[in-house]
C-alpha cells in the first residue's frame, strides 16, 4: 500500500506558520532590546501631591525631578530666602538695623513676628536670623528699608534684578516677606535657582542650618529672645515625626492664597539636593519633600569627571574648531562634577563645547556642557596649557602616527547583557517548540498504528479481489 506523501509533512505544515511567528517575535525583541540599551534612562517612578516641585542638585544645577516647575504660585515666606541673599550680599553682619514705625506696624499683627518695637536697634545679622528662623515679617521689612537707604522699593528692585541674574523668568516680588499681593508670585523652579545661590552662599547656609538662636537684650528689650527654627525636617518644632537624616536648612511657607510651600537642603553622597515644593496641604509638604529625597538620593549619584579623559576622546574639529590640532593640551578646570542615574554608565556622557563670552579668564577657551540624554548634568570650563605635554598614545593607530599600537575596542556590556537574555530567551522557545513537535510526531505514528490494526481483513480481501478482477480486464 502506497503511504499519502501529504500526511508526511502534515506536522510541518502546522508549525512553519508558527516558525516564522517566532523569527518575527524574535527580530521585534531584539529590535526593542538594542533601542532600550541605547536609550539613556532618567528615573521618574515617583509622583507628589503639590500642585508644582522640583529637586535640584545644587553644585551642578542638574534638575532630577520636577512637575509643573515653571508654573506660577504665590510663594509666602519662602521669599525671605531671597531677602536674605539680598541683604548678605549686600551688607556687613554687624551693622545695626533701626526698626521704623512701618517696619513695626505693618508688618505685625496676625503675620509672623517676634514683636520688635519701634526704635529699637539689632544687627543685620540678627535680623536675618529672626526672619529666616521664626520668618518675622517685621525682621525682613527692616532690612529692606536698611539696605535700600529707607525705601523699601529700592530693595525689592534688587531683589527682581539678582532673581533674574539667576536666570528666574516666572518671578516678580513686590515686597520682602510674601504677603499676599497679586503681583507677588514665582516658580518652584525659579525658587530653586534662588535656593541654589542661597545654599551655596557659606553665611546664608550656616544661617538656614541653625536650629536655635537667642538674641542678646537690645535698647527695648531687656531680656534675651529665643529663635527657633520652625522647619520640622530640620529642627524639633512642634513635632520630632518629620526629622529627615541629612536636612541642612530650608525655609516654611504659608498663607492661605498660597497654601503651604516649602523650600529644604539636603546632603548626603556627596550631594547636596534642593527641594522645592509649592501649593500643597499639610503636611503633604513635608511628605512629598521627604519621598523625593528618598527617591533622588536612591536613584543618582555624582560622578568626578576631572580626570576622565575617556570624556574628551570624542573631540574633534566640529566640536572644537582650530583646537582639534592641540586636544591634548585641552583640560577640564572647575569642579568636573556631574550627576547620572545610578544605572547610566559615565562612557554615555555627551561632551558639548561652547563659546566664550568677553570678559572671561584669559585662559578659559570655551565652556563644556555635560548632557546624558535630554537632560544636562554639569558644566565645566576648557582652559589652554603652554606648558609641554607628551602626547597621548592613541590606540588603534601605529606608534608613528601616535599611538601606541593596541587594538582597542569599546565593550558595551548593557548590550551584550540584553542579546545574551534575548538567546537565552530564544534557547527556551525553541526547546519548548521541539518538546512539542516531539510530542504531535509520537501521537501521530500512534494514530496510524491504531488505524492499521482497526482495518477489517473482509476489507483488505475485498480489496484484492477488485485489484485482480482490474488486471484481468
Amino acid at each position: 500500500m502506497k503511504k499519502n506523501p501529504y500526511r508526511k509533512n502534515n506536522i510541518w505544515r502546522r508549525l512553519i506558520p508558527l516558525i516564522l511567528i517566532l523569527l518575527m517575535l524574535i527580530t521585534t525583541f531584539l529590535s526593542a532590546a538594542i533601542a532600550f540599551a541605547a536609550e539613556p534612562y532618567w528615573p521618574t517612578g515617583i509622583d507628589v501631591s503639590s500642585a508644582s516641585a522640583i529637586v535640584m542638585e545644587a553644585e551642578t544645577g542638574t534638575v532630577l525631578y520636577g512637575k509643573n516647575i515653571d508654573d506660577i504660585h504665590y510663594p509666602a515666606s519662602i521669599t525671605k530666602i531671597l531677602t536674605g541673599l539680598v541683604a548678605v550680599e549686600n551688607s556687613a553682619l554687624d551693622e545695626v538695623v533701626t526698626f521704623s514705625e512701618d517696619a513695626v506696624y505693618k508688618n505685625e499683627g496676625n503675620s509672623s513676628h517676634i514683636a520688635r518695637d519701634v526704635g529699637e536697634e539689632m544687627t543685620m545679622e540678627e535680623c536675618i536670623y529672626g526672619m529666616l528662623l521664626e520668618s518675622a515679617n517685621e525682621c525682613a521689612y527692616a532690612i529692606a528699608e536698611h539696605i535700600g537707604g529707607g525705601d523699601v522699593n529700592v530693595f525689592i528692585k534688587m531683589m527682581n534684578d539678582r532673581a533674574k541674574e539667576l536666570g528666574c523668568t516666572n518671578t516678580h516680588f513686590v515686597n520682602p516677606n510674601g504677603l499676599p499681593d497679586e503681583e507677588h508670585y514665582t516658580s518652584a523652579h525659579d525658587m530653586a535657582l534662588i535656593g541654589q545661590a542661597a545654599v551655596n552662599n557659606d553665611t546664608l547656609a550656616q544661617i538656614m542650618a541653625t536650629k536655635s538662636y537667642t538674641i542678646p537684650p537690645t535698647n527695648r528689650h531687656d531680656e534675651p529672645t529665643l529663635l527657633n527654627n520652625h522647619h520640622a525636617m530640620l529642627n524639633y518644632y512642634k513635632t520630632s515625626k518629620y526629622l529627615y537624616d541629612g536636612c541642612i536648612g530650608g525655609k516654611t511657607g504659608y498663607t492661605v492664597d498660597a497654601n503651604n510651600t516649602l523650600v529644604t537642603f539636603a546632603r548626603r553622597d556627596k550631594m547636596t539636593l534642593i527641594c522645592v515644593v509649592m501649593c500643597v496641604d499639610g503636611p503633604y509638604h513635608y511628605v512629598d519633600t521627604t519621598n523625593l529625597f528618598d527617591y533622588c538620593f536612591d536613584n543618582f549619584r555624582m560622578e568626578d569627571v576631572t580626570d576622565a579623559d575617556e570624556l574628551f576622546t570624542n573631540l574633534s574639529e566640529e566640536s572644537t574648531g582650530a583646537l582639534s590640532d592641540h586636544v591634548d593640551l585641552l583640560n577640564a578646570k572647575t569642579s568636573g562634577r556631574i550627576i547620572l542615574p545610578k544605572t547610566a554608565d559615565i562612557r554615555d556622557t555627551v561632551l558639548r563645547v561652547e563659546p566664550v563670552e568677553k570678559g572671561e579668564e584669559e585662559d578659559v577657551i570655551a565652556h563644556l556642557v555635560y548632557t546624558y540624554g535630554d537632560h544636562e548634568i554639569g558644566t565645566g570650563k576648557l582652559i589652554f596649557e603652554s606648558s609641554d605635554i607628551a602626547p597621548y598614545p592613541f590606540h588603534n593607530l601605529p606608534v608613528e602616527e601616535g599611538g601606541s599600537e593596541v587594538d582597542y575596542f569599546r565593550v558595551d556590556y548593557k548590550l551584550i547583557l540584553t542579546i545574551a537574555g534575548a538567546v537565552v530567551a530564544v534557547g527556551v522557545i525553541l526547546y519548548g517548540l521541539f518538546i512539542q513537535i516531539s510530542r504531535l510526531s509520537l501521537k501521530s505514528r500512534r494514530r496510524r498504528a491504531e488505524r492499521k490494526q482497526n482495518k477489517s481483513p473482509f476489507k483488505r480481501i475485498y480489496r484484492r479481489r477488485r485489484r485482480r478482477r482490474k488486471k484481468l480486464f
